[in-house]
């Protein structure tokens, strides 16, 4: 089981990776609070208002690729991998995202889809206009934030 989205940035993939492999880039679409060390091998600690993340740094290539392995959270996320894959198409830089190994399509799988998508847009805007919506303030879905 696995959530997927596809977005299109009109930055480069170097803006774009930046914000997905900086503590302070991170902080500025996904979630304010974030901390951690940002390098291969390193733990990134992402947390939200009803708990959190820690996710363990396993690949790092600029302009390409980041990928992450849950290390700590909610037991549906534990062992389950996140990338985000970049590349160039036309003025687009397209994000090929994916939330992998999820055991089971539970309810909270489906949140998780939306949430997703929304900080996803949130890294659109942040790289697009320099201003994103990170956690506390994304949209609020349901009462899992």
């Amino acid at each position: 089981m696995e959530i997927l989205h596809r977005i299109g940035v009109t930055s480069s993939p170097e803006e774009v990776y930046a914000a997905l492999s900086t503590v302070d880039g991170l902080a500025s679409w996904w979630t304010k609070d974030t901390d951690g060390d940002s390098d291969v091998g390193g733990v990134l600690r992402f947390r939200f208002v009803p708990g959190g993340f820690d996710m363990k740094v396993l690949e790092a290539k600029p302009s390409q690729r980041v990928l992450w392995e849950v290390v700590d959270g909610p037991e549906e996320w534990l062992g389950t991998k996140v990338s985000f894959d970049l590349k160039q198409e036309d003025e687009y830089t397209i994000v090929l995202f994916r939330h992998e190994g999820w055991r089971e399509p539970v309810e909270f799988m489906y949140h998780c889809s939306t949430k997703w998508a929304t900080f996803l847009m949130s890294l659109k805007r942040v790289v697009e206009t320099g201003k994103g919506e990170p956690a506390p303030d994304d949209v609020q879905i349901s009462n899992w934030h």
